[in-house]
């Protein structure tokens, strides 16, 4: 195995943790903020869900316009901080930093939507007996919304952690593995490798490392997500 494989390793596991963490902790906080119904959150969920409904090609051309250096409104926001000619993916020091952002941005939504439904289906009246015992807004969470979440929990992780494992489209569009080859993942690599190379045999190795990653850790979540399901089940 030589360097490049190594380092599209590391980019595709460095992707998939700034990206996943961070979509999942965003999910679970803003699905809790949104769980009380009115006019406003109803408001809220749709302006919220809107980036699902753009594909990610298309959401990666719109931050790259957003963030350009002349016109982009991020990019004027910063400058009232002080903040002028942010790199974003034109440097290799803030090239990880830019996609993940935009994958944050497209994906976080279905982790949204997913936990929403979950906290949807909670019963209540545990949620009720701890209301009227006293039970911290704290306390309900740690022992009541978040075990009985778990389960909901982990289809969103498997599925957001399998599709950032395995990205293409926004890496590809936003600097097509650059600067250099910084965002150079296992799927762009094998990509390079066996189409624009016509490198078919060199290429397997970084397929089949991408498909051994993603087969034992699906396994792993799998498992993890049937026994949180049968304790759930059984507390209820």
């Amino acid at each position: 195995m030589d360097e490049d494989f190594w380092h599209a390793v590391l980019v595709t596991l460095q992707y998939s943790a700034a990206t996943t963490i961070p979509e999942m902790l965003l999910g679970l906080g803003i699905a809790l903020l949104l769980s009380h119904t009115n006019w406003f959150t109803r408001i809220l969920k749709l302006v919220l869900i809107f980036p699902l409904m753009i594909a990610p090609v298309i959401a990666t051309l719109i931050w790259q316009l957003m963030t350009n250096t002349s016109v982009g409104v991020i990019e004027k926001f910063f400058n009232f901080f002080g903040i002028y000619n942010f790199p974003w993916a034109a440097s290799s020091s803030t090239a990880l930093f830019t996609a993940a952002l935009v994958d944050i941005w497209v994906f976080t939504p279905f982790v949204i939507v997913l936990v929403s439904a979950g906290i949807g289906s909670l019963p209540k009246s545990p949620f009720e007996a701890a209301k009227v015992d006293g039970g911290s807004a704290w306390f309900t969470f740690k022992t009541l919304t978040l075990p009985m979440l778990k389960p909901f929990l982990y289809i969103a992780l498997i599925f957001r952690l399998m599709a950032a494992l395995q990205e293409y489209a926004i890496i590809f569009a936003l600097t097509k593995g650059g600067p250099g080859n910084t965002l150079m993942n296992l799927s762009l690599t094998a990509y390079n490798t066996g189409f624009a190379f016509l490198k078919f045999g060199a290429s397997l190795p970084y397929i089949l490392f991408l498909w051994v990653i993603i087969y034992f850790i699906s396994k792993k979540l799998v498992s993890n997500y049937l026994a949180t399901q049968k304790k759930v089940i059984g507390t209820d």
